[in-house]
Order: C-alpha cells, then structure tokens, then sequence
C-alpha cells in the first residue's frame, strides 16, 4: 500500500516541464498498444452482435475520447461493451439496428442521471457473486454462441439451441473456418509463452493483433468471408422501438446495469492496478464522474450509429501494463481508431470472419474465471454464483441478475434462522458450540442447549459467528452469571477467559480475540475466568488462528510459497508490541517486508557490524526483491525515544562504555535524531509539526523528527540513492498516534505530518 500524503482528486500529480516530455511519450506509445488492441476487439465484438461491423470501430472511437475525457478513471479505456454483446445481439435481431442505438441513448441518459445523483460509489458494494456470476453468463453465452461461428455456422438466439445444435454443425464444419478459428485460439494462447529475447521483443505486440495477423496471413489465398467496411456516410438517426413501455424499459434498464457495473468495476480493477506503481495517478477513480462520463459516451455513440460504449478490465490493464501515465493514452487510442477506420478500411478487409469470432470466443471463456469462483466457493456464495451464470444463461441478463439476488436474500435470511447449538463433554468440561448468527431467533436453540450442561463444571462457550443481538447477549450473560452463582466456571472464546462483551454496532478484529485481556476492567466480573499464564495464552492464540484463520488464507499462503514473495513495499518500524503492521496497513500475507527494531532506526552506511542486520534487510528489499516504495513508521509513546530525551535530560551518553549494554549500543543511532531536534528547539524553526493539531511534547516531536533523521540515513545508503535517482523506488514518513488509532503521513517538503482519513486513504488491489 504506497503511503503518501491523502489527497482527493483524481487527477494525476502536476508535474515539472522537464518531466513532461517522458510523459507524453509514455502515453504516445501506450495509446498505440491499446489501439493494436481495440481495432480488432471491436470488430469481433460488432461481428458477433449482429450489428454493422462500423459500429464497433464508432463505440471504440468515442469510448477513447469523449469517456477519456469526462470519466473518473483517467487509466480506464472504454470501448465496444464485451458484457452487453449478449443483450446487443438479441437487440439487434428483436427490434433492427436503428432501435438499439436508440436504446443506447436511452441507457446513456439513464447513466448520466444516476451519475449525477452520485449513486456509483455504493457500485463495489454489490455481491461478487452476483457480479462475477454475470459476467460469467454472458462469457458462455458469447463462447456457446462464437464457436458456431468458427465452425462455420451461425449461432441460434438460445444458448441452449446452440448447444443442442452443436453435434449437427460438428458433423458438417466449414475446414478452412475451423483451421483459421484454431491457429487465432492458439497464438492467443501461446503468445505470452514465447521464449527467450525474440519472444520478449514478439510479446510487446498485443496478442490479439498478432493472433489476427497470423490468420490473416494464413488465409491469404483461401476463400472465406472477411470483413466488410461499407463506404462512410452520415449515421441515420435512432429510432424508438415498436415495442411496448415495459419491454422498452427493461431493455434500458439491462444496458444501463450491465455497462455501468462494467465500467465501474473495471475502473475499480484499474485504479487498484495503477497504485501499485510509483508514478500512480493521484488519488482514487471518481466512479460517480465515471458513470456520467460513461453516460455521455454512450449518448454519443448511439447518435453516430456506435455499439453501446462501457469501461474495459482487458483494455484498462493493458493501457496501465504499456505504461500509460495520465487520461491522454485513452483520448489518443479513440484518435487513432478513428483514423484507422477513414484511412485503413481496406486493410480492415483483409481480415477474416473466423479469426474475429475465435477471438471473440476467447474472451468469452476468460470471463469464467475459476479464480472467482474459489473465491465465492471460499465466502459460501457459489449457490448465488451458479444461480447468477445460469439465469443469465437460460434467460438473460436481466432475469439472472434477479435470480442472483433472490437467492442470496434466501441465503442471508437463511443464515440468520439456521444456527446450530452443540454441547459436547471434554476432558474437565463441557463446550457449548455456537456456530452461525446468534440473533433473537435462536435464543430459544441456544437456552435449551445451555440448559443441557451439569451444574459445577468447566464451561467453555464457544462463538463462531460474527454477530450476536442484544437478545442473545442477555441470555448468554444472564445463563453466566447464574451458573457461576452455582459454582461453575465459564470462559467465552476458550483461551483467554474473556468476558462476554456488550454487542457493538461495529465489528472487531476477530483474530485477537484470544489475546483480549488487556487488564481492562470488566462491568461484570461473574463471567471471567482465571487468567491463563502466557504460554497457554501464546498457544491458545495459535490455536485458534488454525481452528478459524487457517483455512481462509492457506490457499492464498500456499500460492505464495509456489511462487515466491514479491511485496512491493518496505515497512520500516519500532518492535513495539502495540504497532499492529498489518491491521494499520490493511494489509495481508506477501504485501509487506516488515523490517522491526528498538526505535525504528535506520543507521547509515559506516555503521559498526551489529547494524548489518537492518542494512541487509533494506539492501534485499531495494535490489532482490525490488520493491517500489520504503516507508518509515514512527510511534507515539516509544521507549527507545524516551531513553534519549532521559540521556539528553541527564548529559549522559547511551553509548558511553560504562552503559554499553546491546540496548545502549543501539540508541547510539538515535542520537543524530536528537541533535536534530535540539537544533531545531535553539533555531525556533518549526521544521516538524502535525497538520492536525500542535504537537503535544517533546516526547512526540522527537518521534516525529526521528522518523525524518531515518529518511535522510536510508538515502545515504547507495542502493537506496541509485533507485531514488531512477525514479523507481518512494521513500514515505509515518506516524502512528497508538491512543487515537490514527496514523499521519509526512510531507517532506513542509515537514508537517497530516492525518489519512478514511476517506482520502490509498485504497490496495
């Protein structure tokens, strides 16, 4: 997760006019990557609805420029909507051409409205499952549908015709069709397997273009259809459908669904892709702009004859990938398109059918990801994900996505009714196992499995769920407080004794419960259990990570170990037991290398030996594992700068031979930290200082210069200067107040330390 100084706009940094010259050739040359790619995935896309294959080429052209120039996402590229292809072409065979451009429209001010009302940021909050499922549908219908065009047929408007009509067209295939279709199939395929230093040169090309070339080659001599481009003329206005209110509404509706989460979830993806470089794009995407800026493309599109317009995953990650800097890659990628299609029509001509459908068949397998549905397996949500794909299948877009829902409301309510209550007897106990939402509805299952347990005996009540009502919770405290009462023993959790705690209306960190015994002072001390000794408690914590934790992350864990560590961040910090890495990251196994020590010190190049340890670590980071971004964390209330202020206090040297313990050795390199500070007390230059509010002690303002003296020690390092110069590694500051669990980011160039809010944080992919 790069740290760097909150700010809320989507636009990239401002930059120095030397710079921009790198700039504009870094999106010169990603706008003509991504164009190699949309020309002929928009061909493909307008072949398979039906629809003039000019219209593709249209869509592409305006989702570049008019979606570049006014959407939220300025890396997104929008283009021909590949999830709409299913609903475009039965919009096309239902009501003719002229009709769904004018639904187009429709769907277009549809979006622009729902844009204004800023409804898109609540869009990542729909059900993965629904979404993935969706789009999962549409790929078989597209894949079902294109390879009876690569067979040399055509596609029946039921998938499951299609399907019923495949031992038929086998029987009877188009050769020279089938050949083309395989050779497109296998050169996508292959394409990013290509070995050696021919094949990294061969891979910069996109491999849909080099799929086409190569079957536009081959087929040079065969007669088969190819592409046919009608001379220009100027579009024929949309016309409404004859068809009734309701069908014509639904028909809107559908296209505005699909595109606007396409878009808006393809942005989402983008954006995430984009902040893992250290050039990235200031702040978030800006999803209400993106779906009025997606509305105004698609009002365009559909008036110049254009397929309807939507944000592309596929498009949006190659325009990062080839490096694109700022929103000028996508308006360029529409400006040669639309060259492309005055000037190079006969080339397009070239190009046969079959290669267009087997690539379009393609995309439609990709969109079955197996990776989403180990992730929907995994969250308990694969019944919502089959039902999604198969409505989608049997009955449409629309009329899945209802489905979808309507199953995952039965889940949930399901989940709250079903909760099981199991009393099993133990060596020294009974355990009372609730597993499920423990709400009002299953306070009846739960007292009568309480009441089940014999008097005087060692109870550990066990919560599996993730909520419990306030219903449940007086019946759990009341049944606890009267079976102590009798002379039994009762422990929530099993390890730590914890006290059953009031339900809050905001979730905790459930890994800690083991550990939650902090000495606080419980309102009712009937429920707690004798404190267990530290290693039973180190070992009760293990065990419950393996019980609950480990088989959520051992997937993920055992990828990692196939393929190796690549964080792309450096995380700097104090040992103190307080500062949780990863719960004020957010972040997760293989993101960070942490490196912990007394202080959070970073001693210079010329330290003695005993600092080769740190030195070895940064000196990994920065040139094996090539991370893009160091960040230094300091810490409210540290032990290590209280230490120096107290020899500072007192005239003694730390690291005097009379104190030379390992510790005082060590706080020799927080010295130059507090000469600092000092330097800046005789001054009276205010040179640190929290944006916030005025900086509470010195205590504090040597934290926060000490975190300041460590940046200068890292970029003394040599490794860690030669990648600053590159411009391929960002040093960051950081404060962590532990009381107010709130963490600031420093400015170097004001030396203030500013507050992240919640909604101005970095977001992670």
């Amino acid at each position: 997760m790069p740290l760097t100084k909150p700010r809320t706009e989507s636009r990239p940094a401002p930059r120095t006019r030397g710079a921009s010259r790198p700039v504009w050739r870094r999106d010169l040359s990603a706008s003509v990557v991504i164009f190699l790619l949309a020309v002929p995935l928009s061909l493909g896309i307008a072949l398979a609805t039906g629809a003039p294959l000019r219209a593709g080429l249209v869509a592409a052209a305006v989702g570049g420029i008019v979606g570049g120039l006014l959407g939220g996402a300025p890396l997104q590229v929008s283009g021909a909507a590949t999830g709409l292809l299913v609903v475009t072409a039965d919009l096309v065979q239902r009501y003719g051409w002229r009709a769904t451009c004018a639904i187009t429209v429709l769907a277009g001010i549809t979006q622009l409205a729902l844009g204004a009302l800023r409804v898109a940021r609540s869009a990542p909050a729909a059900s993965p499952a629904i979404v993935h499922g969706m789009l999962a549908g549409i790929g078989v219908t597209i894949a079902v549908g294109q390879l009876h065009v690569v067979l040399g047929g055509s596609p029946d408007s039921s998938v499951l015709d299609s399907v019923a009509a495949l031992p038929r067209q086998l029987e009877h295939p188009h050769t020279a069709a089938v050949l083309i279709g395989a050779l497109t199939v296998a050169v996508l395929t292959g394409w990013r397997h290509l070995p050696g230093r021919a094949g990294r040169l061969l891979r910069t090309v996109p491999a849909p273009l080099a799929a086409v070339l190569a079957a536009t080659a081959v087929s040079a001599g065969a007669a088969v259809p190819r592409v046919a481009l009608p001379p220009w003329q100027a579009p024929e206005l949309p016309a409404l459908p004859d068809a009734s209110a309701p069908a014509l509404a639904a028909a809107v509706l559908t296209v505005t669904l699909v595109a606007g989460l396409e878009s808006l979830l393809s942005a989402v993806a983008v954006d995430r892709l984009a902040a893992e470089r250290p050039d990235a794009p200031a702040g978030r995407a800006d999803l209400d702009r993106e779906l009025a800026g997606q509305g105004v493309s698609n009002i365009v599109s559909g008036l110049l004859g254009g397929l309807p317009v939507s944000g592309s995953a596929l498009r949006g990650s190659a325009n990062v990938r080839a490096g694109a800097v700022t929103r000028r890659a996508t308006v360029l990628h529409g400006a040669w398109v639309l060259l492309c299609a005055g000037l190079l029509a006969g080339v397009l001509e070239l190009i046969p059918l079959a290669a267009l459908a087997a690539l379009v068949m393609a995309v439609g397998v990709r969109m079955v990801s197996f990776a989403h549905i180990r992730h929907v397996q995994r969250h308990r949500e694969f019944p919502v994900y089959a039902a999604t794909l198969g409505g989608v299948v049997v009955f449409g877009v629309l009329q899945g996505v209802v489905t979808g829902i309507a199953v995952a409301v039965f889940l949930a309510l399901r989940r709250l009714t079903h909760t099981r209550v199991t009393v099993t007897e133990e060596s020294g106990g009974h355990r009372v196992r609730v597993s499920g939402q423990l709400t009002f509805l299953a306070v009846r299952r739960l007292t009568r499995a309480l009441a089940l347990v014999p008097e005087r005996s060692d109870v550990v009540v066990e919560l599996c769920g993730s909520f419990m009502d306030h219903a449940a919770y007086e019946a759990l405290r009341s049944w606890s407080a009267g079976y102590r009462a009798r002379g039994g023993r009762v422990t929530l959790g099993g390890r730590s004794g914890r006290p059953i705690a009031e339900p809050a209306g905001t979730p905790v960190c459930l890994p800690w419960t083991p550990w939650r015994n902090h000495h606080d002072a419980d309102p009712t001390p009937a429920l707690a259990a004798a404190p267990e000794s530290s290693g039973s408690q180190l070992l009760g914590g293990v065990s419950a990570f393996q019980r609950h934790t480990a088989p959520l992350v051992r997937e993920e864990l055992a990828r990692l170990a196939r393929e190796g560590q690549r964080p792309t961040q450096l995380f700097l910090t104090c040992a103190d037991s307080r500062l949780v890495t990863s719960m004020i990251t957010s972040s997760g196994p293989g993101d960070l290398f942490t490196v912990r020590n007394v202080g959070n010190l970073m001693p210079p190049p010329g330290s003695d030996a005993s600092c080769d340890s740190v030195g070895a670590a940064v000196e990994y980071a920065v040139e094996v594992l090539r991370v893009g971004s160091i960040t230094v964390c300091g810490h409210s209330g540290c032990g290590a700068m209280q230490v120096l202020l107290g020899s500072a206090a007192t005239g003694a040297d730390p690291g005097a031979p009379a104190a030379a313990t390992p510790l005082a050795r060590w706080l020799r390199h927080g010295r130059p930290s507090l000469a600092r500070m000092q330097r800046i007390g005789r001054l009276g230059r205010g040179e640190v200082a929290l944006a916030e509010r005025p900086v509470t002690d010195d205590h504090e303002r040597l934290a926060l210069v000490n975190v300041m003296q460590q940046l200068d020690h890292l970029r003394a390092h040599a490794c860690v200067a030669r990648r600053v110069a590159e411009g391929s590694l960002t040093l960051h500051g950081m404060y962590f107040h532990v009381a107010e669990a709130q963490a600031y980011v420093l400015d170097e160039s004001t030396g203030r330390f500013s507050a992240v809010r919640a909604e101005s944080a970095p977001v992670t992919a």
